[in-house]
């Protein structure tokens, strides 16, 4: 079984950065991908960075150029680091881990972008 734990959220200004962190532990083996997902209120959860096995990562285009996903493999962690954020980044933003037993989610932190 595997866990993850969420942590990095709160309340920002708008121009202002925050990294989110994501600690994953239990029965880890080959990840094949690893990265965020956000929900706003009254929307579907979509897609914000991803990293796969072999480096490559993908992007939403609404955070291109503003957010990077890094992972270090040494502890297991995936951060989500943001900048220059916006009032419609407000969201819950989970993480997520696929391996071979399936896919894991964690329990979400809430990011707050207001003046």
């Amino acid at each position: 079984q595997v866990q993850l734990v969420e942590s990095g959220g709160g309340l920002v200004q708008p121009g202002e950065s925050l990294r989110l962190s994501c600690a994953a532990s239990g029965n880890i083996f080959t990840i094949y991908g690893t990265g965020w997902y956000r929900q706003a209120p009254g929307k579907q959860r979509e897609l914000v960075a991803r990293t796969f096995r072999g480096g490559v990562t993908n992007y939403a285009d609404s955070v291109k150029g503003r957010f990077t996903i890094s992972r270090n493999s040494a502890n297991n962690t995936v951060y989500l680091h943001m900048n220059t954020l916006k009032p419609e980044d407000t969201a819950v933003y989970y993480c997520y881990l696929t391996q071979a037993s399936g896919t894991t989610w964690g329990q979400g932190t809430k990011v707050t972008v207001s003046s």
